[in-house]
């Protein structure tokens, strides 16, 4: 009995480790998905800031309108100011 009580214990203990190892097994699978899945999410995010959205592309583009329409703005503000100081010179020798 004593042969039959060690080869079972025998067996229990070669199972569960058996049974170990495949749990170990399959963690670190399922450990190297999820850091290959960490990376793929990383780069993803990493792409997104340096390509900006369609809609940010827009907003942009309008920020960009404005500026150009405040700048002829302020170069014909400029025009304008010019012009009135010649006219201001011009007349003030007629006024004299």
């Amino acid at each position: 009995m004593m042969s039959s009580s060690s080869s079972n214990c025998s067996f229990r203990i070669t199972r569960t480790a058996e049974d170990l190892a495949q749990t170990i097994t399959a963690l670190s699978q399922r450990l190297v998905k999820l850091e290959q899945r960490q990376e793929a999410l990383e780069i993803q995010l990493t792409n997104k800031d340096d390509v900006p959205a369609d809609e940010e592309m827009a907003i942009l583009d309008g920020v960009e309108q404005l500026m150009r329409e405040c700048q002829e703005l302020l170069e014909s503000s400029d025009q304008s100011t010019d012009n009135d100081q010649s006219w201001t010179e011009e007349e003030v020798p007629m006024a004299a």
